[in-house]
Formats: structure tokens, sequence, C-alpha cells
């Protein structure tokens, strides 16, 4: 048996009742943190949590080489952690239909994600959000700009009216080039993601969420150059673009982000 299981946002208390249980009942417990990460808690942490020991594998261990991952699960009960909602990334949809191609069987613990709690805490519908995109450092694609292709999905969701959520990139296990908090990590900044997207929509709104699922996140609307230009802490952030806003959605807005009623539809 392999078990997926989400272990939500923040901490070692961000886990479902559920996949704790899980966790607790396996033989043998993996994960991977390259995809995202809990920034409240080490492995340490989520391993004095729940009494088990965790092997934390890398993209290749993942990806190119999970045959320790699939011969255990072939003879034991194993789990396979990620932060957020295990079924996000497709990393892990290969992972599981490998098993099942192999006759193992499979179960998908869910957890919160980074989406449903962006809409939660800007107030913005959950049904009005559009394709989401990830903004990468400049370094990864070779250029200084933001990809043609993120360009063209935000304005494709403003065209129709929809939010765009904007994941910003994360790097593991490389030389920091902005001042990672390790020397083996870096996070993009909102405040950084703000800036990039500036150079096209420098006046157009964006709703900062910073440390979803800690118990004091952050949530700030501004325009894109005023956000580059501000501060918002420890990682991780994203990013969203609002798209047509409704008159629930501007009252949450200057509420719950301090969002300046002139970038808001009128009352």
């Amino acid at each position: 048996m392999l078990t997926f299981v989400g272990l939500g946002l923040y901490d070692e208390r961000s886990i479902t009742v559920e996949g704790q249980k899980a966790i607790q009942a396996a033989d043998r417990v993996f994960a991977e943190f390259y995809t995202s990460r809990l920034v409240g808690a080490t492995v340490a942490d989520l391993e004095a949590a729940h009494g088990v020991d965790i092997e934390v594998r890398d993209r290749a261990g993942v990806e190119q080489d999970p045959e320790p991952i699939l011969a255990a699960a072939a003879e034991s009960d194993v789990v396979f952690l990620t932060a957020g909602d295990t079924m996000i990334s497709t990393t892990h949809v290969d992972l599981r239909i490998r098993a099942e191609s192999r006759g193992i069987e499979t179960r998908v613990i869910h957890g919160v994600t980074a989406e449903t709690a962006a809409s939660g805490l800007t107030g913005l519908q959950n049904y009005r959000f559009g394709k989401a995109v990830t903004l990468p450092f400049p370094f990864v694609h070779g250029g200084d700009d933001v990809p043609q292709s993120v360009v063209d999905s935000i304005e494709a969701n403003r065209e129709r009216g929809l939010h765009t959520i904007v994941y910003l990139d994360i790097k593991v296990d490389y030389v920091p080039r902005r001042g990672g908090p390790d020397d083996h990590e870096e996070f993009m900044t909102a405040d950084y993601a703000a800036e990039l997207l500036a150079a096209g929509w420098a006046d157009e709104l964006g709703v900062v969420v910073a440390r979803a699922g800690s118990p004091e996140p952050v949530v700030v609307a501004d325009r894109l150059s005023a956000l580059a230009k501000r501060s918002f802490g420890d990682p991780l952030h994203l990013l969203v673009i609002p798209g047509e806003i409704h008159h629930v959605e501007a009252d949450a807005l200057a509420a719950l982000a301090d969002a300046p009623r002139s970038l808001l539809p009128a009352e």
C-alpha cells in the first residue's frame, strides 16, 4: 500500500487527523520537499510530532529513481509526504500511476492547498479564479523579465474577468543568488515578484498572501508598483492578480487586505 499524505501549509500541526493516523500506522515514511515545503517545521519536528523516521528524497530520488519507494510499498505500508495537498504536483501523480501499474494499492489523504487558502484569506471567490501560473526566477529561463507564457495566462484570465494565482519560485540544492535562508534554498518573495510583474502592470491591483496556514498570515492589497517596495517577511509568499471584482470581494479586500478603495469598484 502506498498512501500519499498532504501535510498542509505551515508546520507539523497542519496535517489532518486522518493523515496523522496514516503516518503512525506506516512501516516506512518517505517525503519530498522540493515542490514545496513547510516553513514552520523541520523534518526533525515532523519526526518528533509523529514518532517516526522520515526518509527525504530529492527530485531525482522521486522522479528518476522511485524504485526504493515502490519496492517498499509492494511489501508493506508506505506513506509518501508532501507539503500542501499531495496531488497538486504532476510528480506525485506520476508516482501514483507507477504504483498502480505494478498492482500496488494507493490511497490519497488530502491536505489544505495554497489555492484554497488564498481564496479564504483574501475573500476572493474560489470559483472566480482562472488558470494559475508559476513565476520563475529570471535566471531559470535565461531572461531578465517575466516569461511570455506567464503574461499570456494572466492576460487571458483578465479578459475573462478571472483572478490569477501566481505561485512564486522555490529553488533547493543550489547556490543562492538572492540570499536564501541557507546555502541550499531560495524562495522568491512577493515584493520581488511584484517588481517583475509591475514592468507590465505597474498600476494594477495585486494581493500578497504570506505564510498562509501560519498563526499570523499576512494579506496585503495594493498596486503592484507599491507592493514591490514593501517587505512581507519570511516565506512562503504568493501573489494574486484579481480580475473583475464582485462588490462582496471588494469589501473583503478593503477589510481583510487593506486595499485602497480607489483601486476597487465603486460601491
